[in-house]
């Protein structure tokens, strides 16, 4: 079987050595690029933590797509710099896999348009870790029976956005299954934000400390009980079994595919 070739971008990142580490040890998949803005001209096996893997790590995407004809490209980098790069990606024929968070839905609109324009596939997804996903699933599930709900997320302290992809996915989920209206709200903020931000009722509070790596809980109440469903990734390898996922997926299903579960579960 012909291996799927491979290119990280944001290669030296924790997300991105991880990513190269994962995509190494899988059989169906090669590595053949690498690109970032730091360690230019190294192998990206030695800022891995790997032996040297004979892929030396550049900096012109555009080059390396050109050079090293990858069929995938897996970008976990910033939000300044995610959506030029998948435009370079998607307009160069190559697929993309993305775990940068600060995707908008009008950043979503144009992948969708990239897609169908140059005939190319995109995941972009807020979580890749499979635990997160099913968390999420039986939150939208709950929603069916719950209308009031509050969403705790909880990053390290260099996440460069709030709330999270994860949270704002589920606030999502939970709203397309909600079948009442959340209750009015009693009383005034003491201090402004006290309460967290907001969509369409459903509050979100966001959480920024040394330490963690990504955490959530979906607390659900009605009379006389609560319910509540969380998640932690302890470490960044908890989501590398959904990147492996994605990359294999995302080859075969058409255009622009928004969250994971959409690979994982069949319904």
């Amino acid at each position: 079987m012909e291996r799927i070739k491979v290119l990280v971008s944001g290669a030296c990142g924790r997300m991105g050595r991880e990513v190269i580490k994962a995509v190494v040890k899988d059989e169906g998949l090669q590595l053949v690029a690498a690109v970032d803005k730091i360690n230019v001209g190294k192998d990206i096996g030695i800022i891995a933590g790997l032996e040297t893997l004979g892929v030396t790590i550049g900096d012109d995407l555009n080059e390396r797509i050109v050079k090293d004809k990858p069929q995938v490209m897996v970008d976990f980098t910033t939000p300044a710099l995610v959506m030029e790069n998948l435009r370079t990606g998607l307009k160069a024929g190559v697929h993309v896999v993305v775990g940068t968070t600060g995707i908008s839905p009008a950043d979503l609109r144009e992948i969708e348009e990239l897609c169908d324009n140059y005939q190319t596939n995109a995941l972009v997804a807020p979580n890749f870790a499979i635990g997160a996903l099913l968390m999420m699933r039986c939150a939208a599930i709950s929603a069916q029976y719950f209308s009031q709900v509050e969403i705790i997320e909880l990053h390290h302290d260099q996440k460069l956005d709030a709330p999270s992809g994860t949270s704002i996915k589920t606030a999502e989920m939970i709203l397309a299954n909600r079948v009442g209206p959340s209750h009015p709200e009693i009383g005034e903020e003491k201090i402004k934000g006290a309460r967290g931000g907001e969509i369409d009722g459903i509050r979100l509070h966001s959480v920024r400390l040394p330490g963690l790596i990504a955490h959530q809980e979906v607390i659900f109440g009605s009379e006389g009980q609560t319910l509540t469903i969380r998640h932690d990734s302890l470490s960044r390898e908890s989501f590398m079994p959904g990147v492996i996922l994605g990359i294999k997926k995302v080859i075969e299903n058409q255009g622009l595919t928004y969250g994971l579960d959409h690979f994982l579960f069949k319904d």
